[in-house]
């Protein structure tokens, strides 16, 4: 698939204006403040044998959106005594926490690793979930990018982006973790989710994205019919008439919106050819990261003019294990 978005001197300057709802900042106060008072984070945490002599996990539930448990893997290495800068992780769209062996990269590299599950997901690929969403049942279509999708208070994503919020919160509680020195990282669905927690968590030490979701979802409902923006467009085909209810609900999780508000250290990869998330929406949250609060953080982005949804695959990777060791100083 060829290039099909902005020419890359577009894409370097694109930051279009974002409609935000004026309640943009009450909603999520309010959201996070009820999530907050269904009591202590830390549910359990409960040692496993993950069958690997280097690393140590435990299987962790925590307390998510109102208070519903919410699973994660949560891995250490082995032996290793004093606090550690810690990683949380956000998976894909379509995928669960899968097993304790199979996301390793962050561990390896000497971080305390949290991997969130991703509620009422886990089907689609991977080795499954095991975080049921027990509040599905709003009007909207089947997969999650269109569950609830006509009322901001029921779509998937105000409950998916509340989980991650707390999932910081809970690897702050567990032991062996530097509570002071907590990144958010994902792809994809990831990577739109970790913005999000970047807008919402003011104290976290640092972002990694890419190839987020959820960045530029207007523009990106034009551009491409790829799931899990096609989903939507789907659902949209078949309930006509009820587009601004739906753009209304998607200004909530805009991740543009949540990056404006960030102020930790970013880095971001792209793929220009990513027909599944449209670069102009990376760029433009890159573009307009941390404007609302200085704007001076220190972010980069790398840029992979031959690459699709893998982005930079390996190579970003290892770019990404370089720059989070020195924003953390680890």
């Amino acid at each position: 698939m060829p290039a099909f978005d902005l020419p890359p001197a577009d894409l370097e300057r694109y930051r279009p204006d974002v409609a935000e709802p004026a309640d943009f900042d009450a909603f999520w106060k309010r959201t996070l403040g009820e999530a907050a008072g269904a009591g202590d984070v830390l549910v359990s945490a409960d040692p496993v044998d993950n069958g690997l002599r280097l690393t140590e996990t435990w299987d962790v539930t925590f307390r998510g959106f109102a208070g519903d448990p919410v699973r994660g893997w949560f891995s250490r290495p082995a032996g290793a005594g004093e606090p550690l800068p810690a990683v949380v992780e956000f998976a894909g769209y379509g995928r669960g926490r899968g097993l304790p062996h199979e996301r390793l990269t962050w561990v390896n590299a000497g971080y305390a690793h949290l991997l969130m599950d991703n509620r009422g997901q886990g089907g689609q690929y991977g080795c499954g979930g095991d975080t049921p969403d027990p509040h599905a049942g709003a009007p909207g279509g089947p997969g999650p990018a269109a569950r609830g999708l006509l009322d901001p208070h029921d779509h998937h994503y105000r409950r998916l982006i509340t989980d991650a919020v707390r999932a910081v919160d809970a690897v702050r509680a567990l032991p062996g973790v530097d509570a002071s020195r907590v990144a958010a990282v994902g792809n994809s669905q990831g990577g739109g989710v970790a913005l999000a927690v970047a807008g919402l968590v003011p104290d976290l030490a640092a972002t990694l994205v890419t190839a987020p979701f959820l960045c530029g979802i207007r523009r990106a409902l034009d551009l491409t019919d790829a799931s899990p923006y096609g989903e939507i467009s789907a659902y949209l085909a078949v309930h006509r008439g009820v587009e601004e209810a739906a753009y209304r609900t998607l200004s909530y999780v805009e991740a543009i919106s949540f990056a404006r508000r960030a102020q930790a250290p970013a880095h971001f990869g792209v793929g220009l050819r990513d027909t599944v998330c449209p670069p102009s929406g990376a760029y433009a949250a890159f573009n307009r990261y941390a404007e609302l609060t200085g704007g001076q953080e220190e972010k980069v982005l790398h840029a992979y003019p031959f690459n699709g949804h893998e982005g930079g695959d390996a190579v970003h990777v290892r770019r990404q294990l370089g720059w989070l060791r020195a924003a953390l100083g680890s």
